[in-house]
């Protein structure tokens, strides 16, 4: 008898965890989920997730919609083994499982929010010059999200150790997705 989760219970799972470390964010939270999955788990929240804001923004034709998705997973992929690796370098103690499942749980749901919010200032027109504000606030909620990810999942207390981990992988992460969009151009 087969006892692995469906995909669609997975993802309702991984909805009502994301639910519970959006709504209570804490370093105490994300453990409570962070030996609750591994890799695959989190690509396939991150797919879904990224289906979802390419739905809602499917205005930027077929090509737009495909190469966001593989963006998208690349770019969670190179982001969350950046961590995984540099946090290893700072002391750090986590699993790449760890890492990619816990960030999985705050990324996934605020980027679908992101989206919603965005077609309907679009929608409205007017709201259209809120966009670069959406953009800022979205930015600084995912930072606090993934600084509390990295002391959860990597094990990392010390604040310099937190930030060189966050920041050696964005700056990674960027180059990555200026290769990416070089070569899907």
């Amino acid at each position: 008898m087969n006892t692995t989760p469906s995909i669609t219970d997975t993802l309702m799972n991984m909805v009502n965890q994301s639910i519970q470390v959006l709504s209570k964010p804490s370093v105490a939270t994300f453990e409570q989920y962070e030996n609750k999955g591994t890799l695959r788990e989190a690509v396939i929240y991150v797919l879904a997730a990224s289906i979802i804001t390419g739905l809602l923004s499917l205005g930027s034709g077929l090509g737009g919609f495909l190469n966001g998705i593989i963006g998208t997973i690349i770019g969670f992929l190179v982001f969350t083994y950046l961590v995984h690796y540099v946090g290893k370098s700072q002391g750090g103690t986590g699993s790449l499982d760890n890492v990619a499942y816990t960030f999985a749980l705050f990324w996934a749901p605020i980027n679908v929010l992101v989206a919603v919010v965005s077609l309907i200032l679009i929608i409205t027109l007017i709201g259209i010059f809120l966009i670069p504000l959406l953009v800022i606030v979205a930015l600084v909620i995912n930072v606090y999200f993934a600084y509390l990810a990295v002391q959860s999942s990597m094990n990392l207390r010390e604040s310099g150790k937190i930030w060189i981990t966050l920041g050696v992988a964005f700056v990674g992460t960027l180059i990555a997705s200026i290769v990416i969009a070089a070569i899907l151009s």
